[in-house]
């Protein structure tokens, strides 16, 4: 059974002072919560509604009916279980490799697909600037498929992040050179910008090289890709150009 203290605790890690003040999130479902299991993090506690979890303290597991969970869930269909895990210490970012970085990224679903994408192409460093979404909002986590513990997100001053660097810096533009006609590096900052209005002016000045993936339709009327979208299409590019080398 869970408590009204519980509840209360579980509900306000939906908002990030109080992810922040308890140092707390949380994930749902079997496969996330399987995910985050195996990892680095550090399970706090189980509700769950079936027994298909094995190898857990028994006194970190809580099992709960299904109008329990709906209580305590943030989806609109609860998915069998709910797992609060302790959030990391957070980690430097390395100066070597392809690193991500994201200029005010707000939407949870973009921020999650961006994490689950550096972790398929073997990307490791996810460096945010402070008016990005945290990481550990419920929506990103559930986003991320799990990818979360092996990604290393860092929020940071990113104008300054960027200034001190002495990796080349490709920022993505819709004006930029032709990305498939670029031979690309396999050290280096990829930037991607805002959803509405892409990278900003400060982040701008600071980017070395600028690169866009071209349009073919024939209208040309399309005005921007989303920008998870975008993100797959430039990470695969850099990752062939590797390759192939």
């Amino acid at each position: 059974m869970v408590s009204k203290n519980q509840i209360k605790l579980i509900t306000g890690l939906q908002q990030k002072k109080y992810r922040k003040q308890h140092k707390l999130f949380f994930a749902e479902g079997i496969k996330v919560v399987q995910e985050l299991l195996t990892s680095n993090f550090e399970l706090q506690h189980l509700y769950t509604t079936k027994d298909v979890f094995g190898g857990i303290d028994a006194a970190k597991i809580t099992h709960i009916t299904e109008p329990e969970l709906k209580k305590i869930s943030a989806l609109t269909t609860p998915q069998t279980c709910l797992a609060l895990f302790e959030m990391p210490d957070e980690k430097p970012v390395a100066t070597t490799g392809l690193i991500v970085a994201l200029d005010d990224v707000r939407d949870p679903g973009n921020l999650g697909t961006i994490i689950r994408l550096c972790d398929w192409f073997g990307i490791s460093q996810l460096v945010c600037s402070v008016e990005c979404v945290d990481v550990y909002n419920p929506k990103v986590v559930q986003a991320t498929m799990g990818s979360v513990s092996r990604v290393n997100v860092v929020y940071t001053d990113l104008q300054d992040y960027l200034a001190q660097t002495t990796l080349p810096v490709f920022g993505t533009f819709m004006d930029g050179e032709n990305i498939y006609a670029k031979i690309l590096p396999q050290n280096g900052i990829v930037v991607m910008g805002n959803e509405a209005n892409g990278i900003s002016a400060e982040i701008e000045a600071l980017c070395t090289q600028r690169i866009a993936i071209p349009r073919f339709g024939d209208l040309q009327a399309t005005e921007s890709l989303n920008v998870a979208t975008a993100a797959a299409i430039t990470l695969s590019e850099f990752r062939r150009n590797f390759s192939e080398k």
